[in-house]
Parts: C-alpha cells; sequence; structure tokens
C-alpha cells in the first residue's frame, strides 16, 4: 500500500485546488469546496507538516487515491 507523503497545510492547499476544488471560505482553517460532488473539506493551518490522519481523512473525503494524491 502506497503511503502518504507529509505536506505542509499550504502544499495540501495546492493539491486540492490541482483537484478541482476552489477555496470558499478564509478563516483559521481555509475550506475548499468541489461542485461536482458538493463536498467541502477544511485544511488544518498550522505551522509544519499536516498530522498524518488529517492528511488520510482529507484523501479520503476527496475520493482519489493514495497515489493519485501524491502525485498531484
Amino acid at each position: 500500500m502506497p503511503k502518504l507523503i507529509p505536506v505542509s497545510h499550504r502544499e495540501l492547499a495546492r493539491k486540492l485546488r490541482r483537484a478541482g476544488f476552489v477555496e470558499i471560505r478564509t478563516s483559521r482553517h481555509p475550506v475548499y469546496y468541489l461542485a461536482a460532488s458538493d463536498l467541502t473539506i477544511p485544511v488544518p493551518n498550522h505551522p509544519g507538516n499536516v498530522p498524518r490522519g488529517t492528511r488520510r481523512a482529507i484523501v479520503r473525503k476527496t475520493g482519489l487515491g493514495i497515489e493519485a494524491f501524491n502525485a498531484l
């Protein structure tokens, strides 16, 4: 099984934008939206890398596989 690579919140947001998500709310935790599936995903905005469990939950919610998400 492929592993998720560690990413910062900025890199995670960049990957979501590449996957077609748009930022709909900017606050402490920016929220990204995908109109095709009516899906919203909050992204933590903290220093350092996003925790492994949070990354995995975001990837599951997007519906992309780990390999596809890492390739973005």
